[in-house]
C-alpha cells in the first residue's frame, strides 16, 4: 500500500476512534447531572480508552479570594498508590501557570519534577491536559501510567486535550445548572418566610383613646426577621412588641412565630413585663438552636392611667421625647431572649404627658446605609423625632421614614425597616 494511502487510513482510523469515545463520554454525561456525577464519569472513561491506572479531576475554587484547587475525584487501581502532594502541588502550579497540555514519560528523569528525584514512589508519567472555558482555567484533566508500562504518544495527548475540551464545558453548564437550582430554591425559600412573617405581622394600627398608634414595617429583599406586634391585654391595656429575630429565611420566620405564640400566651396569662419576659426567655431557651436568639422591646400601655410599663430584652432603646426638646433612651434591662437560662428582666415604667411621643424601632433604620457607607445613625433618628414631635404619630413616621430614604439615596435596603410610633394626645 502507497505509504500516504497509509497515512490517510491511519489518520482517518484515529479520528474515527476519537469520535467513538466522545460519543461514548457524551452518551454518558449529562449536564442536568450533578457535578460531581459528571466528573466521576469523566475520569472513569479517560482511565478505559487511555489505558490508564489513575486518574483525577481539580477544580478551581470560584469563591476563594486565592486560586485554589479542590480535587472533586480520583480513581485508581488498589494497587496504585495516592499522588504525592509534592506532584499533586506542581501539577497545580503549572495548570495555573501554563495553562497547557502537560506531559512527562519519565517523572524522576524530568527536569521539572526534579524536586521528586529524591521520593520513592509508582509514578512513572503523567498527562494532564486544562479545563478551559472561553479562555479561562477552571481546572485540569491529569491521568498516570499507561498500564502497559508503554509512554503517552502524540494520539494520548490529543485525546486528552479533546476530551478536556468536551468536559469542560459540560462541567461548565453542570455548575451553571446547579447555581441556578440553588438560586430558585432560595428564593422560594425566601418567599415561604416572607408569607410567614407577612402572616404574623399586624393588619392595623389599634386605637386607643388619648393616644395615636403608627406603625410600620418595610421588609427588605433578603428576608430578616423583625417582629412587631400589638396584643390586646384586660383592662384596657394593649401590648407593644417590637423584636429582631437572628437569621434570615425559613429559620428567622419560624422562630418568630415560636416568638409570639409563646409572648402571646405569657402576656395573656402574666400582667406584668418581668413575668411575661422571663418565661418567654426560658421557653425560647429550651425550644430553639441555641445560635438562634431574639431581641425584644415588650410594653404594656395602660390607656386609663397614661403609663407605659416596659422590659427591653438586648434590643435598641426606645426613644422617649418630651417638652419638643428631650430625649430618653430606654435602655436594655435584661438580656436578649434564647440566650441565657432562668436570665432575670428588669422593669421600668414611664408616665406619658400630653405631646410626649415615644419611638420604638430596629436597627434597620439606625443601621441604614448611604453609598459613601455612612449610617443613619441614632444621633440623626433622634434628630428628626424631637424636630417633628408636634405632628401627629403618623406624620411623624412618615417624615422620619421619608429622611432615611433621603440618607440611603438609592443604595438597597439591606435589612427590615421596622418604626413603632406612640403619642399621647
Amino acid at each position: 500500500m502507497h505509504p500516504s494511502i497509509s497515512d490517510e487510513t491511519r489518520s482517518l482510523q484515529l479520528a474515527i476512534n476519537e469520535l467513538r469515545i466522545l460519543n461514548d463520554i457524551a452518551t454518558t454525561i449529562s449536564s442536568i447531572q450533578p457535578v460531581d456525577k459528571i466528573i466521576d464519569q469523566i475520569v472513569f472513561k479517560c482511565i478505559k480508552h487511555l489505558g490508564v491506572e489513575e486518574g483525577t479531576v481539580s477544580l478551581l475554587e470560584m469563591d476563594t479570594p486565592e486560586k485554589e484547587f479542590h480535587t472533586m475525584v480520583r480513581h485508581y487501581d488498589s494497587s496504585v498508590e495516592k499522588v504525592p502532594i509534592k506532584l499533586d502541588d506542581h501539577l497545580k502550579g503549572w495548570m495555573l501557570k501554563k495553562q497547557s497540555i502537560l506531559l512527562s514519560n519519565d517523572i524522576l528523569k524530568d527536569e521539572r519534577f526534579s524536586f521528586l528525584q529524591k521520593t520513592s514512589f509508582s509514578f512513572r508519567s503523567i498527562l494532564s491536559a486544562p479545563l478551559m472555558i472561553k479562555g479561562d482555567l477552571i481546572g485540569y484533566l491529569a491521568v498516570f501510567n499507561k498500564k502497559d508500562g508503554a509512554p503517552f504518544s502524540d494520539e494520548d495527548r490529543r485525546l486528552i486535550s479533546i476530551i478536556a475540551s468536551q468536559s469542560a464545558q459540560v462541567i461548565e453548564n453542570a455548575r451553571l445548572y446547579e447555581e441556578e437550582k440553588a438560586f430558585l430554591s432560595l428564593q422560594e425559600e425566601m418567599r415561604m418566610a416572607r408569607d410567614i412573617q407577612l402572616h404574623l405581622l399586624p393588619d392595623s394600627t389599634p386605637e386607643i383613646e388619648g393616644f395615636q398608634i403608627s406603625a410600620t414595617n418595610i421588609p427588605a429583599k433578603s428576608v430578616g426577621g423583625d417582629y412587631i406586634d400589638f396584643i390586646s391585654l384586660p383592662n384596657n391595656k394593649l401590648g407593644l412588641c417590637v423584636g429582631d429575630i437572628t437569621g434570615k429565611g425559613i429559620p428567622a420566620a419560624m422562630l418568630m412565630a415560636n416568638l409570639q405564640a409563646t409572648l402571646r400566651s405569657h402576656a395573656i396569662m402574666y400582667e406584668d413585663c418581668v413575668r411575661c419576659m422571663y418565661g418567654t426567655n426560658n421557653l425560647l431557651y429550651r425550644s430553639t438552636d441555641p445560635t438562634k436568639f431574639a431581641t425584644l422591646f415588650y410594653g404594656i400601655l395602660d390607656q386609663k392611667n397614661a403609663t407605659i410599663q416596659y422590659s427591653n430584652g438586648g434590643h435598641d432603646a426606645p426613644l422617649l421625647i418630651q417638652n419638643n426638646e428631650k430625649a430618653t433612651h430606654l435602655d436594655s434591662t435584661g438580656l436578649l431572649l434564647g440566650v441565657m437560662k432562668e436570665s432575670e428582666y428588669g422593669m421600668r415604667t414611664l408616665s406619658l404627658q400630653p405631646g410626649d411621643i415615644l419611638l420604638i424601632y430596629s436597627d434597620g433604620i439606625t443601621e441604614a446605609m448611604n453609598p459613601r457607607k455612612e449610617e443613619y445613625g441614632i444621633d440623626r433618628l433622634e434628630k428628626q423625632a424631637i424636630q417633628n414631635s408636634t405632628l401627629s404619630s403618623k406624620e411623624t413616621l412618615e417624615v422620619i421614614l421619608q429622611d432615611v430614604k433621603d440618607h440611603a439615596d438609592g443604595t438597597p435596603q439591606s435589612d427590615d425597616i421596622t418604626l413603632m410610633v406612640i403619642k399621647r394626645i
